[in-house]
């Protein structure tokens, strides 16, 4: 396909170090004096400590996708108005090292992209072409990932209407889709509502949605004692 065609229509444009080529490699200088050495930590301590990150990079191992930190993550400068992205032709999660400054939004992009990825890893996801799919996955990124937290959405001003969870989930699933797809808003939202109901109810690998980080400390508890109860029949 041709790259403009492909920047155009698949979002790429958000993300000028992606390319047919292979991420841009930054010199020992560059890294050492701008926002990448920075990126590189809250990475580095987002997969250790984050109970969210930590369930997702155990589930994505089991089922036979283990997640490299140097093949499978990349820092790099963005579009002002993206912090992340997941890049399914290379199986690579982007984090926007100019636009991610503390480590809770650190936190929250890896979790993020890598709910993207665990996706990815486990269905056969037609990124490109089927609108649902994409959906689908922005949806339950939304809904599992903290994003739509009470804590998050207060520093928003977004204040607990009924069903203020789902709405807020359909929305930031929906802003997902407009700033990489080339459709129209209505389009959008009747796919988001076709696929909503079944995606926003499927929870995996959480088993629940992880409402705050104490939920997800459980929920990892659980995934990794998931197999002591048949050991011991």
């Amino acid at each position: 396909m041709n790259q403009t065609k492909q920047e155009e229509e698949y979002g790429y444009d958000l993300f000028p170090e992606r390319n047919p080529g292979g991420h841009k490699k930054m010199s020992i200088a560059e890294s050492l004096f701008t926002f990448n050495n920075k990126c590189q930590v809250m990475l580095q301590f987002a997969v250790e400590t984050s109970p969210y990150a930590k369930l997702l990079l155990s589930a994505m191992k089991s089922s036979g996708c283990q997640v490299l930190k140097d093949r499978h993550f990349s820092c790099e400068d963005c579009d002002g108005t993206v912090s992340g992205g997941f890049d399914a032709a290379s199986s690579q999660i982007v984090l926007c090292q100019n636009n991610i400054h503390q480590q809770s939004h650190m936190n929250r992009v890896v979790t993020h992209e890598l709910i993207h990825a665990f996706d990815h890893c486990r269905a056969h996801v037609d990124w490109f072409n089927n609108f649902r799919h994409l959906a689908c996955s922005e949806i339950r990124a939304a809904n599992l990932s903290g994003d739509c937290s009470f804590t998050n959405e207060v520093a928003r001003f977004n204040f607990g209407l009924k069903q203020h969870h789902q709405e807020c989930v359909r929305g930031r699933a929906l802003r997902s889709i407009l700033a990489v797809r080339k459709i129209s808003r209505d389009e959008a939202e009747k796919i988001v509502d076709e696929v909503f109901e079944p995606c926003f109810n499927d929870h995996a690998p959480f088993g629940r949605i992880p409402h705050s980080k104490k939920d997800a400390k459980f929920a990892y508890r659980a995934y990794m004692n998931r197999d002591r109860y048949y050991a011991n029949l």
